[in-house]
């Protein structure tokens, strides 16, 4: 080829790093690129722990990378596998850092699902910004059920399935069985009108919505809007077991709980006869022990108090023999004094007769003195007689017994000890009281100083 037929260069520009290259070639597919749907088999799924998910899509002639975000795969029904045939819906975007191309996935269904899965994605993504799923909106199921409400199909193998279950597992529930369509056309409505009927009635504490598996076209009614909300307005919780444990349905995501199939369902909502009867012998058990342990240490306390209260005269018997020792003695020394002077008077006067006839008048004075001596000893004598009675009676007044008679008592604490001040107890102190006839035991409630 000559020169003057080759074609002329391109204008120059400037020059721009890997990066800008790759940021305009992403502007590019994201404007050139509508969203389009993919299928292909899944290979190499990853779960990051961002919860992110990574995955290739392919087929026999070629493979792509993908991405699908954690926002996007919650409203997933389940995570794929590999091997698994899906499809997607997603955009064509640039992985800038490695310049690779990908697919960021918005939507990901089994192979085949189709409109309705398109349909259940949009109608989740809805009720979830509702706020119809969160899980402070979940209700725990009661502990112990009286009646438990079935809507189910009469004919369904799921109502066989749970009934066996709970007559095996729980004898003493009652059952309820509210019949509803499972599928077909309005079997949606007549299933949200069952379940706001069971409400109103109030007959059941916990509601079981179970149907057994099938197709995306099979468990629709459970998808439709007008069931996840007469769930969720139920007065009593509600336990949804429909399908198998890898099929999701809004309902699912809307019960106060799901369980993977309407056996588990059953299981969840009523407690095993067994495991109560089993829970009610150990707290019986816990109850006697503990019943048995009080018993034994209020019969030790009694015990103890009927040691300190075995002779409640004993701790007044030195005091009292004192005492009565003490004007014994003193009786008898005064009796002794009284006999020695009277003794001494009965001497002197005869004497004193006999020698008037030779006294003087001196000596008659001196006479006249003594008989004076005889009158003032007389006189003494019944002074220390009176003395002595006076102090007869003030030992009367210190015998214990004597003072417990007039109405006073003995107040001890548990140690035996005589209590003389308010301020020596404190509130709840039991003490024991000694009165004239008899004792008795108290308990302290206030004292004041």
């Amino acid at each position: 080829m000559s020169e003057d037929l080759q074609l002329p260069a391109p204008p120059a520009r400037e020059v721009i790093t890997v990066a800008a290259l790759n940021r305009d070639v992403a502007a590019l597919l994201a404007r050139a690129v509508p969203m389009v749907r993919v299928r292909g088999e899944v290979a190499n799924f990853t779960r990051a722990a961002s919860g992110h998910w990574y995955f290739t899509l392919k087929d026999d002639a070629a493979q792509v990378r993908c991405a699908m975000f954690r926002g996007r795969n919650a409203l997933a029904a389940a995570p794929p596998r590999d091997g698994d045939a899906v499809e997607v819906v997603a955009r064509v975007t640039l992985y800038e850092p490695r310049g690779e191309y990908q697919l960021t996935i918005e939507a990901l269904q089994p192979a085949g699902a189709g409109r309705l899965f398109e349909l259940f994605v949009r109608l989740k993504a809805r009720l979830a910004a509702e706020g119809i799923f969160d899980s402070a909106l979940k209700r725990p199921l009661p502990a112990l059920p009286r009646a438990i409400g079935i809507v189910t199909s009469l004919q369904a193998a799921a109502l066989r399935d749970v009934i066996t279950a709970l007559r095996r597992r729980a004898p003493y529930l009652r059952l309820i069985v509210y019949p509803i369509p499972v599928q077909g056309a309005g079997a949606g409505e007549r299933i949200a009108a069952m379940l706001h009927n069971v409400s109103a009635r109030a007959e059941v504490d916990v509601v079981l919505l179970v149907r057994g598996g099938g197709s995306i076209e099979d468990l629709w009614s459970f998808n439709e809007e007008v069931v996840v909300r007469a769930i969720r307005v139920s007065a009593q919780p509600v336990v949804v077991g429909v399908g198998h444990e890898s099929d999701f349905t809004l309902a699912d995501f809307a019960a106060d709980v799901r369980a993977p199939t309407p056996t588990a369902a059953a299981e969840l909502a009523a407690p095993e006869q067994s495991a109560l009867l089993a829970t009610i012998d150990e707290r019986r058990q816990r109850l006697q022990r503990h019943a048995r342990a009080t018993m034994e240490a209020r019969q030790q306390g009694l015990d103890y108090a009927q040691r300190s209260l075995a002779a409640p005269r004993a701790a007044l018997a030195a005091p009292t023999a004192h005492a009565a020792d003490s004007s014994t003695r003193f009786r008898a020394a005064m009796l002794a004094r009284i006999a020695s002077l009277r003794l001494r008077q009965s001497e002197i006067v005869p004497a004193l007769v006999r020698l008037r006839p030779h006294m003087s008048g001196a000596q008659m004075r001196r006479q006249g003195g003594v008989a004076q001596l005889g009158t003032a000893s007389s006189e003494l004598l019944a002074s220390r007689r009176k003395r002595c009675d006076a102090l007869l009676q003030a030992l009367s007044h210190l015998d214990p017994s004597a003072v417990l008679a007039r109405g006073y008592s003995i107040v001890r604490n548990n140690e035996n000890l005589i209590l003389r001040r308010a301020a020596d107890t404190g509130s709840g102190d039991r003490v024991a009281i000694t009165f004239a006839a008899g004792t008795a035991k108290a308990r302290i409630e206030s004292t004041e100083s």
